[in-house]
C-alpha cells in the first residue's frame, strides 16, 4: 500500500449500496499489461492527490468501495490490480460491477506493443509475473488472453508503445486533473526526410515537398529550418503561410475526435526532401499553433542536422 492518509473509520453501520455513496468518493482502477507502466500511473494519481493502493486484493476491492464511500475525509482513490492476482481476477468483472453501484468508478486499462513489452524486460532484466521458466513473449501472450475480458470494459485504454516515464505521467497527469479540457493527448510532431525513409509509427503524414526548397540557396544550405532566417525565407512564400493556417486549423478540428475514440498519443509526420529546412520549419510552426490551443506537443527532427 503506497504512503497516504489512513482511511478514515466509517461512521455509518449500512453494509448495503446506497444513493448515498455516490456522493462521497471516486474510484479508479488501474489495470493492464505487465510492464506497461502502472506503477508511473499510480504514483501520477498520488501526486494529483488520490489515496493509492498497490495491488489490493481483486476480494477486497467491494469492501474497500464501501469504506470510501462512507468516507467524509478521502474523495478519490486509485487502486492497482494486475495479472499478479492469479486465478482470483476472473472476478474482476463481476466486481467492477458492483462497485460501479456504490460509487463513481473508471477503469484505466494500460498497454502496449508485445515488441515494446519484451524490450522493457529485457532492459530492466525482470522476470514476468507468470513465471521465471517461460520466455516473455509466451507469458505476454498468456497475459493478454486472460485480461481480454477486463480490457472490453475498460472505460479508458492508454497505450503506453510510445511513451517515456515523464509522457506518460504528465498524460495520465493532464487527463485527471483537467477531464473537461478534453486535451489530454499528447501530440509529437515530427520532421524528416523522404531520402531517409517514411516514419513508420506517424499517424499523420503531410508531404511538404511543395514548398520552395531553400537547399538551392547557397546560404541556407548549412542552416536548418529553425534558423530565422531560413524560416523567414519559407514563410515569405504565401503557400507556406496558407498551408499552415489550413493544416494547423484541420489538426485543432481533429484532436477532440481522436480523444474521444480513446487515443493518447497523435504522431503527425511532415516530410521534405533531406528532411533539414522545409520540414522542420513547418513542424516548428504547427506545434506552436497546437500548444496554443492547449495541447500537449513535443517537436522532434528525426533527420537534423544529416
Amino acid at each position: 500500500m503506497k504512503p497516504g492518509r489512513p482511511p478514515h473509520k466509517p461512521t455509518s453501520r449500512r453494509k448495503g449500496p446506497s444513493t448515498d455513496h455516490r456522493r462521497n468518493g471516486e474510484l479508479v482502477i488501474i489495470t493492464g499489461m505487465s510492464g506497461s507502466g502502472k506503477a508511473s500511473v499510480l504514483k501520477a494519481f498520488e501526486d494529483l492527490g488520490y489515496y493509492c493502493v498497490d495491488n489490493l486484493p481483486v476480494g477486497l476491492i467491494p469492501r474497500f468501495a464501501e469504506l470510501i464511500g462512507q468516507s467524509s475525509e478521502i474523495e478519490k482513490t486509485a487502486l492497482v490490480v494486475d495479472v499478479r492476482e492469479g486465478a482470483q481476477l476472473d472476478d474482476l468483472p463481476a466486481i467492477v460491477q458492483s462497485v460501479r453501484r456504490m460509487l463513481p468508478t473508471k477503469v484505466l486499462f494500460l498497454e502496449a506493443s508485445d515488441a515494446v513489452l519484451q524490450r522493457r524486460y529485457s532492459e530492466t532484466r525482470r522476470p514476468h509475473p507468470l513465471g521465471v521458466h517461460t520466455s516473455v513473449k509466451s507469458s505476454l501472450a498468456a497475459e493478454r488472453k486472460h485480461l481480454k475480458s477486463i480490457r472490453a470494459l475498460a472505460d479508458i485504454v492508454i497505450d503506453t508503445s510510445k511513451f517515456n516515464v515523464h509522457e506518460l505521467r504528465a498524460n495520465v497527469t493532464e487527463r485527471f486533473s483537467r477531464q473537461e479540457s478534453a486535451k489530454s493527448m499528447l501530440v509529437s510532431c515530427v520532421s524528416f526526410g523522404f531520402r531517409h525513409g517514411v516514419p513508420e509509427d506517424a499517424d499523420l503524414l503531410f508531404d511538404v515537398r511543395f514548398l520552395p526548397n531553400p537547399h538551392f540557396v547557397p546560404e541556407f544550405r548549412p542552416l536548418t529550418g529553425r534558423d530565422a532566417k531560413v524560416a523567414k525565407y519559407i514563410r515569405s512564400f504565401p503557400q507556406t503561410r496558407e498551408f499552415i493556417q489550413r493544416i494547423s486549423d484541420l489538426l485543432i478540428y481533429l484532436m477532440p475526435h481522436y480523444i474521444h475514440e480513446g487515443k493518447s498519443y497523435l504522431t503527425i509526420a511532415f516530410g521534405c526532401t533531406g528532411g533539414q529546412h522545409r520540414s522542420v520549419m513547418i513542424a516548428e510552426d504547427v506545434s506552436k499553433r497546437l500548444k496554443e490551443a492547449g495541447y500537449q506537443v513535443k517537436v522532434v527532427h528525426r533527420d537534423s542536422p544529416k
